[in-house]
């Protein structure tokens, strides 16, 4: 039995695993193929194109105005009418697609109407993976639609991909050590500090995790160690005898057993009513501290700095990388906040 509600903008999603299985298995049964119409997906609640993880999920900064790189206003969307359920025959999105994607560079894919261009949607289109980490969305009017709810904008402003741009984030972490290299514990919580790898972005100036675009045809594991390498590390400047240093150094973090954060859609400034951003982020923990030590962190690519944070719910990262990082501080019994009550979730 489908679930039904409205895919609010701030919607506690906690499904049983019973519930998961049911709604993933459905989904599996369906023809992969099958680009989905508004109509026969009617009645899907979104909350089947979450992930597996008890989200508490918030739709705010795809909200927000103006759009990243522009002076582009959204259309404003009331907290009750983000949801694809909630009629709104006078829902009008500005349209905005950026000049840099519309010059139709290898990352970014043709206007929907260009000839010969045929998205398959829903599935893995040559090289392009437009399957969502979510499930299926829907398709309306040749256009696949964010299955989270309105935008205020259409078209796919800095997204290259029609529907799903899919991203990979590395969470890179240690414990935080004093001079004698004795774990050093917060004096409220009680708990010991956990560090991460962070970058300012030097787009918007945020702090983030490092991380970026898959490439088509390339598999997870080798976007994370590649974005950590080239945004932490600088090694696109690197020699090549520089970087197989760096790579044999990075090879035991990157091998070791790893956390697996967070798979799905991703609330970022950028995401439209027709593309959005995915994201698999994954925690590299580094116990001992003695891989990390030894690779001298160097801002690269994207990143305009890059330096060791300690982790605490004061933190303000950009898009849901705070959410990201909380979860790490969970799984690895870190610090989080002075507050006991708010490490619980709710």
């Amino acid at each position: 039995m489908p679930l039904l509600a409205g895919a609010l903008p701030r919607v506690v999603v906690v499904l049983s695993f019973s519930v998961l299985l049911r709604a993933r298995g459905a989904a599996q049964r369906r023809p992969a193929h099958s680009n989905l119409s508004a109509s026969c997906w009617s009645r899907l609640h979104s909350a089947n194109m979450f992930n597996s993880y008890n989200v508490k999920f918030h739709h705010r900064k795809a909200l927000t105005s103006p759009y990243p790189g522009s002076h582009i206003e959204r259309s404003q969307v009331p907290e009750d009418k983000v949801g694809w359920l909630t009629e709104w025959e006078d829902y009008n999105p500005v349209e905005y697609t950026a000049k840099s994607v519309l010059a139709r560079p290898n990352w970014a894919d043709p206007q929907i109407n260009d000839e010969g261009f045929s998205p398959k949607f829903n599935e893995r289109d040559g090289e392009v993976e437009r399957k969502s980490l979510n499930g299926l969305y829907v398709v309306e009017n040749g256009r696949p639609r964010n299955p989270v709810g309105r935008t205020g904008l259409t078209g796919r402003g800095l997204l290259g991909r029609w529907g799903p741009n899919h991203a990979a984030d590395p969470v890179v972490t240690r414990w935080k050590r004093d001079g004698s290299g004795n774990k050093v514990a917060h004096p409220v919580s009680g708990k010991n500090i956990l560090q991460f790898v962070a970058i300012k972005r030097r787009d918007c100036g945020e702090w983030a995790i490092p991380g970026g675009m898959v490439d088509p045809g390339e598999k997870i594991t080798a976007t994370l160690k590649r974005e950590f390498e080239e945004e932490a590390l600088n090694s696109l400047q690197k020699s090549p005898e520089e970087k197989a240093k760096l790579e044999k150094q990075l090879q035991k973090l990157f091998s070791q057993e790893h956390f697996v954060v967070y798979r799905g859609y991703v609330d970022d400034p950028r995401n439209t009513d027709n593309a959005w951003m995915e994201t698999e982020a994954v925690n590299y923990h580094d116990e001992t501290g003695e891989t990390m030590d030894n690779l001298p962190l160097e801002a690269g690519d994207d990143a305009g700095v890059v330096k060791w944070v300690d982790i605490s719910e004061k933190l303000e990262l950009y898009a849901s990388h705070s959410y990201f990082i909380k979860l790490v501080t969970e799984k690895q019994g870190a610090h989080w906040s002075e507050d006991p009550g708010s490490e619980c979730h709710k």
